[in-house]
């Protein structure tokens, strides 16, 4: 009996790797994603951007409340033969609308999508298993589909981008002083409450093109895990968002190339690279410390803003 499972695990692990890393025929099959690796590339950039933001205002688990209502309008579109991305966009803005009216404090906030979350993912599960179109695009739903992106999809999500990118650059110093210190920033004339409700309807217009690529559970890695790796090397307002961006790029662009020809979703390629930049950031950010380079990278960055 050992001996049989010996020989059974000698053959599975081959096989096992085949299903999960196959490159036949890689170059034919990398021509038919060219779609997906610029959206993947628009998406990561974006994604990173905001993930700055979404980190410095503590805002992760908000991202998963909107996530579960964009799928919910995704799944809601596909089963009644709709727009999938104007119902993901749908989904995700009335998610981010009310939790940016609603939760105005952080005790609020989490309360509010502690409720959305599984009502949302609830919403969601029902009209998916009501659908009887392919199995394939309610698993993408989920999980991702490097091939989902069509010329037209491409379209929305480069146009929703260039949006969403607009808008952070100019508001991008006072949303940084209100993410930064908000009683003082409100003290001194700066809308708090208007900055926050918009961040939060960019927040869902880039959920809502994310669930297109990596699909509504793994969104964290694209808008949180980018700038919670920049923040363990770096604390500059300037250089954490260029490193988020690089770091999202490189996740999805990456988990994308990795994922050709494989049986397995772009998802886990995406959050495994995310992973372990994360993990080799959090080495040199414990290195740096040890060594007093935090330190003086603070001096310097004092000395840079007098």
């Amino acid at each position: 009996m050992q001996s049989f499972l010996v020989l059974l695990e000698i053959h599975a692990v081959p096989e096992l790797w085949g299903q999960i890393f196959n490159f036949t025929d890689y170059g034919a099959l990398l021509a038919l994603v060219r779609n997906s690796l610029v959206a993947g590339a628009v998406l990561g950039l974006v994604g990173g951007l905001v993930s700055t933001f979404v980190m410095m205002r503590d805002l992760p688990f908000a991202v998963h409340g909107v996530s579960e209502l964009s799928f919910a309008g995704a799944s809601a579109a596909l089963f009644f033969g709709a727009n999938i991305i104007t119902g993901s966009l749908v989904g995700s803005i009335l998610a981010a609308c009310v939790i940016g009216a609603l939760g105005a404090r952080a005790k609020d906030r989490n309360s509010i999508i502690g409720v959305i979350m599984p009502f949302g993912l609830g919403l969601g599960v029902l009209f998916l298993s009501l659908y009887q179109g392919r199995s394939a695009n309610k698993f993408g739903l989920l999980t991702g589909q490097i091939v989902a992106v069509d010329t037209p999809q491409l379209g929305w999500l480069i146009i929703t981008g260039v949006v969403v990118t607009a808008a952070l650059m100019f508001i991008w110093r006072p949303l940084l002083f209100a993410s930064t210190d908000p009683e003082v920033a409100e003290a001194r004339g700066v809308p708090v409450g208007l900055l926050s409700a918009v961040f939060m309807l960019l927040l869902g217009l880039t959920v809502a093109i994310s669930v297109q690529i990596i699909g509504a559970l793994l969104v964290l890695s694209v808008i949180c895990t980018p700038a919670a790796a920049a923040m363990l090397v770096t604390a500059s307002p300037k250089t954490v968002p260029v490193l988020s961006m690089a770091f999202g790029f490189l996740s999805v662009v990456g988990g994308t190339l990795l994922s050709l020809g494989s049986r397995v979703p772009i998802s886990p390629y995406v959050t495994t690279i995310s992973f372990l930049i994360y993990l080799v950031c959090r080495v040199i950010g414990r290195w740096r410390t040890k060594h007093g380079w935090s330190k003086r990278g603070a001096q310097v960055e004092t000395a840079v803003a007098a």
